[in-house]
């Protein structure tokens, strides 16, 4: 069964400003939504998880999404670890971590970015040394680890003899330090952090998978999913923006005038609607091509992904802009979601960047040099 994420969102919409303002979700919140079954909608119910489709995920992130981006977040990044670990993790590394996962009794995070590498995670610099069998050390900076302030166990991204790996640590394990990140632009309720690890032991059963696998394989399944449940928290932002825009444009007057009767509200209302709707069919066709295992997903949740960002920094500029010096208030949703917006829309490097990831996508699709 779908976990009932309109319930929820409806029940914590009243709280989602305070979150930003004090720049934390809540235990209570992240309790609240693993038990509801918001933390493992996509993993098997033999592991903990709801068992649901990649449509269903998409729905649940929008929702939420359309409430909070940090909540989301909160669903992507438990998402990210859990498919990979889904995808790549031997049988004692799915019975350990996932059901915990799943039923957000454990915070998971993504630990890849570094001081050197963001776009190009090749270039990170985190060290997994260790010889034979026995237990190995990690050594590295990571840095915007997206509910890294509260994670118990961080999937880190390094270099083993020279070879991408990937391998979990836990939080509480000596050597870990979390170095909390407040005031950014957006996703301040997000917990973000930079972590250090100074030659952390870990047993060996940590790694995942084998060395020369932690980014094409590891990573890159953690990243896929969490393109996929981006783009469609974005879709949710911008619905959420487009209602409110449509909303105060209905109700607001202006000299007697209701600003609905605007030529220019009215276009702009009439753009925004049309790129959310084009959104949310972006997100739902690549969700159908997951769901079918078609090759071609990969690049159809990139675009989404890309789209749906780029849709909702429109979209709620424009409901900023209808909205006037309301939309401009801290506690105002549009304001927070105009902040929120932007990152989605950087998090893996500029646009450009982005746009020469999709082209590389599309060309090898048709058989050409990308």
């Amino acid at each position: 069964m779908t976990p009932d994420a309109t319930g929820f969102a409806d029940a914590v919409r009243g709280e989602a400003a305070g979150w930003d303002r004090r720049g934390e979700l809540p235990a209570e919140v992240r309790r609240a939504a693993g038990a509801a079954g918001l933390l493992g909608v996509d993993v098997p119910a033999r592991y903990g998880g709801a068992g649901g489709t990649p449509y269903e995920l998409g729905e649940v992130c929008a929702t939420l999404g359309g409430v909070c981006g940090a909540l989301r977040g909160l669903v992507t990044v438990q998402g990210m670890v859990a498919a990979a670990l889904l995808r790549w993790g031997s049988a004692a590394q799915r019975g350990r971590w996932l059901p915990a996962l799943a039923r957000g009794e454990s915070v998971g995070a993504f630990a890849a970015t570094e001081p050197g590498a963001g776009t190009d995670l090749a270039g990170v610099e985190t060290r997994v040394d260790g010889d034979g069998e026995g237990p190995v050390t990690v050594s590295g900076v990571k840095r915007w680890v997206t509910f890294g302030q509260v994670a118990n166990v961080f999937l880190v991204l390094g270099t083993a003899a020279g070879r991408l790996t990937c391998v979990f640590v836990e939080s509480d394990r000596p050597g870990v330090a979390v170095e909390p990140v407040t005031g950014q632009l957006g996703m301040r309720a997000a917990q973000i952090a930079h972590v250090r690890f100074d030659a952390v032991r870990v047993p060996r059963g940590n790694v995942v998978a084998s060395p020369g696998f932690g980014l094409s394989h590891v990573a890159g399944t953690a990243l896929d999913h969490g393109r996929f449940t981006v783009g469609w928290g974005c879709v949710g932002m911008a619905e959420a923006c487009l209602g409110l825009a449509a909303r105060h444009a209905a109700d607001r007057t202006q000299r007697g005038v209701p600003l609905a009767e605007h030529q220019l509200v009215r276009s702009s209302l009439a753009r925004a609607a049309v790129d959310t709707g084009a959104a949310r069919e972006l997100c739902a066709r690549a969700a159908r091509l997951r769901q079918d295992r078609d090759p071609v997903a990969l690049t159809a949740t990139m675009i989404a992904k890309y789209a749906a960002a780029r849709t909702a920094a429109s979209v709620s500029h424009s409901a900023v802009q209808i909205l006037g010096s309301a939309g401009c208030e801290q506690d105002n949703p549009v304001s927070r979601f105009f902040r929120d917006a932007k990152v989605m829309e950087i998090i893996e490097g500029s646009t450009e960047v982005t746009e020469m990831h999709i082209a590389a996508h599309v060309l090898r699709d048709v058989g050409a040099r990308p």
